[in-house]
């Protein structure tokens, strides 16, 4: 990930600490510990605090004597199940991998967060112990997109942190999508779009037109370019860099793009092993079909980060491998070293004073029969 325009990196010989989860995925402890030492190898200035069941990951971190010394293993004896509900485990997870991991970023021995475990219950642990940014409504999961042009990604949010959104939030969700994009993928000044059944005016929830004419009025605030209403195959476009919509929405977005390509990548598969010509031509053309499975492989832009806490928490797929893993940490390491979090606080008290006058409109508008959506 590259850094952007407003980046005010961590100077070269400071360490950058990153807490990680071990206990949650799929694959277990060993995917979590693989994808680390991966990371590890990548990024020389990172160091982690791994969490779990002791007895579980020292052999498996004795494996690597040549990252060992990076890594302090906390040991948890308990484990955050992906069935377990998020207000059990909120009452009842001290004790647990999790609440580990997000404590050392309460607590300030680590810059960011990983977990590949049950999103509801991080997200509601997350904001139990970090909580939320003065003045924002509720979090948000922001993830990357592939598109056409080489090493451009789209953001989009909200991911799955709530299932509904006001227009106010759609607000605060694009001004910390934007952030995310100058910081992260350091685009200057974004293109930020609304998620909507259709680019007309006229199409789409009240509560869509409502948002759509916030945005306009407050891009400038915002310091992005709002582009209005986007569909849904915009998402892998050139057309926009944030797309915004809410979290029910966009989370069927990302379960269906990631069932399409893994589908894709099936049928490809069968089509270049059907016949001996058809094996021919996929030897021929290996380097170029390498090349686009890793421009459309998912693990390679694993992890979904939480917008609005006090501090920086990535969630990585539950199915992760060592690769996604690796991906999932690098991304909190990037965001970590450009000290993301004081840049994004600063854009949520924008976004803050932009709803407060909204709301002032709104207020306003209601009084004299007026529609805000106008």
């Amino acid at each position: 990930m590259a850094l952007g325009p407003e980046s005010a990196p961590a100077p070269a010989t400071e360490r950058v600490v990153i807490s990680v989860d071990a206990m949650g995925g799929d694959h277990g402890p060993a995917a979590v510990v693989a994808g680390l030492v991966e990371s590890l190898g990548q990024h020389p200035r990172m160091d982690a605090i791994l969490h779990g069941d002791e007895a579980v990951l020292r052999p498996l971190i004795a494996r690597h004597p040549e990252h060992a010394s990076r890594i302090t293993l906390r040991h948890a004896e308990r484990v955050v199940k992906m069935e377990d509900k998020p207000a059990q485990v909120m009452r009842h997870g001290q004790g647990t991998s999790m609440f580990s991991t997000i404590d050392a970023v309460k607590d300030d021995e680590a810059a960011a967060a990983v977990s590949c475990g049950n999103t509801g219950a991080l997200m509601a642990v997350s904001m139990l112990r970090l909580r939320k940014l003065p003045g924002l409504s509720r979090p948000a999961i922001a993830s990357l997109f592939p598109t056409p042009t080489p090493g451009k990604m789209n953001v989009m949010l909200d991911m799955g942190a709530d299932v509904k959104a006001e227009p106010t939030d759609l607000l605060q969700f694009a001004f910390m999508g934007a952030s995310y994009a100058r910081n992260g993928l350091a685009i200057a000044r974004p293109r930020v779009g609304l998620l909507n059944v259709g680019t007309e005016e006229h199409k789409g929830r009240a509560e869509l037109h409502e948002a759509h004419a916030l945005l306009g009025r407050h891009a400038e605030a915002g310091s992005f370019d709002y582009v209005g209403f986007v569909e849904g195959t915009d998402i892998l476009s050139d057309r926009v860099d944030v797309i915004v919509t809410d979290g029910f929405t966009g989370n069927v977005a990302l379960k269906a793009i990631e069932g399409t390509a893994r589908l894709v990548g099936d049928l490809l598969r069968q089509t270049l092993t059907s016949t001996l010509l058809a094996k021919l031509g996929a030897l021929l053309a290996r380097g170029a079909l390498r090349r686009l499975q890793m421009r459309i492989d998912p693990r390679r832009v694993n992890g979904g980060v939480f917008l609005g806490l006090n501090g920086t928490v990535v969630k990585s797929h539950g199915s992760a491998d060592a690769t996604g893993v690796a991906a999932a940490i690098g991304l909190a390491y990037q965001l970590a070293q450009v000290r993301f979090l004081e840049r994004l606080a600063a854009r949520v008290a924008s976004a803050e004073a932009a709803g407060q006058d909204a709301g002032q409109v709104g207020a306003e508008m209601a009084g004299t029969g007026g529609n805000p959506s106008e």
